[in-house]
């Protein structure tokens, strides 16, 4: 299981029992954050940092660990930062910064120099926190209590952020074809994106997935129909393009173990030797958090997927979506986002039919889909972009709503959204940032999230919320 390392400070000029009480402590707290943390991550306490060669092998051991996502930082006295320069210079995982102690409440009648200099936070965080800063060390910084709900949901963020940076450092995404001819915004530099993000994006044609489509076997077929009719309902009569469909899902698994892939793309533009658009057979992989992206976008594709390991753990709905067609009536302004196909039912509100229609691109069979009308609430819609100089993540606030009347002649999945703080400076603001037409669209995840994953990874983050005033290019 992956872990987080606990390495507390501490000197020696306090004396032998000054450090058996630092180490007794800080097993405690550690003892306690494992078992807040243990569903995520475990927490393991490293030697307590005294001198600097301490320091440098517990960060040694930091980075050479696999298993270690990330990093937790206390000071429980007084501990001079020069000491953990070495050690800070090696690191290149994620670290919380935990200002705490190990007492809640101050003894008012038993306090004396001895309690001063043991838990002296207040000093030591201070100092290990200037040099983090000297040093441009990128850290997250939570104060309070340890044992403190808050400071626990704070934490557990941090874990989730650093599981999410660790996926996304060993990601691998495969582009059947390339970009959608002539489309500029899904369009990516890969090799920055590996240097940046770990994200090992690699070209395939689609040869290279129907030789394994004409290896499925029907028991395959079948049991792959046997999982769709368990999930969905099924509402149509053209069960062979169903069955397609499953092939191609079966397919998809089996291209995907073999190369250890965790995020796809394809383009309607390159779909020789297939006989449908992958519809349902997508649909359904992105629930089981497979990255997608459409028209040869391995940006999102990828981007999905780590969000998928950041929400892991969340109630709600993470996946791929594309801005498609809006409602202008004044004060009711809304906005309808769907694809030609790929939408995850994860946003489903009820159960997701199996209908087959046909598809006006691509010039292939009638493909076979999902259809149904999503859940409401709170949500966060988040965009990578590659401006050439470096990426940039754009977040906005949504509110997912009903739509107002049916759509009988729209027979696709569909999420209807209000945006924050209105309509007109939110896409203006959007637009102005340069934010892609395809998104992940999260109920899961909120800004805080995305915030502290940009934060790491060292990307430029741009917000529309409630607090965004004006366009993004207004002086």
């Amino acid at each position: 299981m992956k872990k987080l390392y606990f390495i507390v400070g501490s000197q020696d000029l306090y004396g032998e029992e000054t450090l058996k009480k630092v180490r007794s402590d800080s097993e405690e707290m550690a003892s306690f954050l494992d078992r807040q943390l243990q569903d995520l991550v475990r927490v393991e306490l490293l030697p307590t940092v005294t001198d600097a060669d301490t320091c440098e092998d517990n960060f040694i051991r930091v980075q050479s660990d696999k298993d270690c996502v990330g990093v937790l930082c206390w000071m429980h006295t007084f501990s001079p930062s020069k000491m953990w320069i070495r050690g800070l210079k090696l690191l290149q995982k994620p670290m919380l910064h935990l200002h705490t102690q190990a007492n809640e409440k101050l003894p008012y009648s038993e306090i004396d120099m001895d309690f001063m200099n043991l838990n002296q936070s207040a000093h030591g965080d201070r100092e290990f926190g200037f040099m983090c800063t000297r040093m441009n060390i990128r850290r997250e910084v939570v104060s309070g209590y340890y044992r403190h709900a808050d400071v626990i949901r704070k934490i557990r963020r941090f874990a989730e952020v650093a599981l999410a940076v660790d996926y996304s450092s060993r990601l691998r995404v495969a582009m059947f074809g390339n970009n959608m001819r002539d489309v500029g915004v899904t369009d990516g530099d890969r090799v920055e994106s590996e240097i940046v993000y770990g994200w090992n994006t690699n070209y395939y044609g689609v040869g290279d997935f129907t030789d394994i489509l004409s290896t499925v076997t029907e028991a395959e077929i079948d049991g792959m129909m046997k999982e769709y009719s368990e999930k969905y309902e099924m509402n149509t009569k053209n069960v062979r393009a169903v069955r397609e469909q499953a092939a191609y899902e079966v397919a998809f698994k089996k291209f995907m173990k073999r190369e250890r892939v965790q995020a796809i793309t394809d383009t309607f533009q390159d779909l020789h030797g297939m006989n449908q658009l992958p519809g349902l057979a997508v649909q359904d992989l992105m629930a089981h958090g497979v990255g997608f992206g459409p028209e040869g976008d391995y940006k999102t594709a990828a981007l999905m997927a780590v969000l998928c390991k950041l929400a892991e753990k969340r109630k709600g709905a993470t996946a791929f979506l594309e801005d498609y067609t809006y409602g202008l009536e004044e004060g009711k302004e809304v906005e309808l986002a769907s694809h030609m196909l790929e939408v995850s039912p994860v946003f489903a509100a009820e159960k997701p039919k199996i209908e087959v229609h046909p598809l006006g691109i691509g010039g292939k069979s009638d493909p076979a889909r999902l259809v149904f009308d999503s859940v409401t609430g709170d949500a966060v819609s988040v965009s990578l972009v590659d401006l050439g100089t470096h990426f940039r993540l754009i977040c906005a606030k949504l509110k997912l709503v009903r739509q107002e009347k049916e759509m009988p002649k729209l027979p696709v999945a569909r999420v209807m959204y209000r945006h924050v703080p209105d309509f007109e400076t939110a896409t203006e603001a959007w637009i102005e940032a340069g934010g892609a037409h395809h998104a992940v669209l999260s109920t899961a995840l909120n800004v805080d999230d995305i915030r502290l994953f940009a934060f790491f990874t060292g990307t430029e983050l741009i917000v529309i919320d409630e607090n965004t005033k004006r366009s993004f290019n207004e002086k």
